[in-house]
């Protein structure tokens, strides 16, 4: 499914460190969350505050809570406990393809983990993915967003046989590593990649979609760090949308920013 994620007060950070050409990619397993953060990061999401915000979520079915209903507040309210949000499965390192990665820093891992990703679903079965980020010593919530992209694909790749589940949030692609090969699990990281490629080969690809925009380039000099624009990669993401609104969000661009209440929206 192809996906529009709108934010409201969340802003993208990306810094890459430049190299003149791609070099060959190792294998390398990025980093990993340790069980007690993990256990940490939900206990974050399931608190009492996160639920009461996860309600009015559901209740305004997509409207920014900047943006008036057509409903009086306390009929919203009573829509917010009717949808009695709870949090179900397990809470899931999100990660995000590694800037390194693309620069061609040797070693690199693929990717990085950028936040955990815990899945809400209302009394009517709509669901919502709450994110979290360690902020110094404690796990701070900084988003809520429409789906569970980001647990169903994690899901995906441990039922396939396992590997690190990450995204190309260029594309809205999402991939496993698996055995040295990035394998597609979405229709977007099909076009991508196929039926899949080895691990060098995808960095040599997202080396030339990205490698000109870089921090000095022309690319960053215009105003356009925040994202990236797959328009003009030779023979790659035609007919792809250009820059997403998130970019490639980092911990260090989520640590401290107030909650982010985000809709997404998509056909296919």
């Amino acid at each position: 499914m192809k996906l529009t994620r709108i934010t409201a007060t969340l802003t993208a950070a990306l810094a890459l460190t430049a190299l003149a050409a791609p070099l060959a990619a190792a294998d390398e397993a990025p980093a990993t969350v340790a069980p007690s953060d993990l256990a940490a990061a939900r206990s974050a999401a399931q608190s009492p505050a996160v639920l009461d915000q996860l309600g009015h979520f559901f209740a305004r079915k997509g409207v920014p809570p900047t943006k008036p209903l057509a409903v009086s507040a306390a009929t919203e309210a009573q829509a917010a406990a009717a949808a009695a949000p709870a949090l179900v499965g397990d809470t899931v390192p999100v990660y995000t393809l590694d800037p390194a990665f693309v620069a061609g820093t040797a070693g690199a891992p693929v990717a990085r983990v950028d936040f955990t990703a815990t899945k809400a679903v209302s009394a009517d079965g709509r669901s919502a993915s709450v994110w979290t980020v360690r902020q110094n010593d404690h796990w701070q919530v900084v988003n809520i967003a429409s789906g569970s992209d980001e647990t169903d694909y994690a899901a995906r790749g441990a039922a396939g046989g396992g590997g690190t589940v990450f995204r190309e949030p260029q594309l809205n692609a999402w991939y496993v590593l698996r055995g040295g090969r990035v394998l597609p699990l979405d229709a977007e990281a099909r076009t991508s990649v196929g039926g899949g490629v080895s691990l060098a080969a995808y960095q040599k690809l997202v080396h030339q979609r990205y490698g000109d925009k870089l921090p000095g380039s022309g690319y960053d000099k215009a105003g356009l760090g925040g994202g990236f624009s797959t328009a003009g990669a030779a023979g790659q993401g035609d007919g792809l949308t250009g820059v997403l609104a998130a970019g490639a969000l980092g911990v260090t661009a989520l640590a401290g920013a107030a909650l982010a209440l985000r809709r997404r929206t998509g056909t296919g």
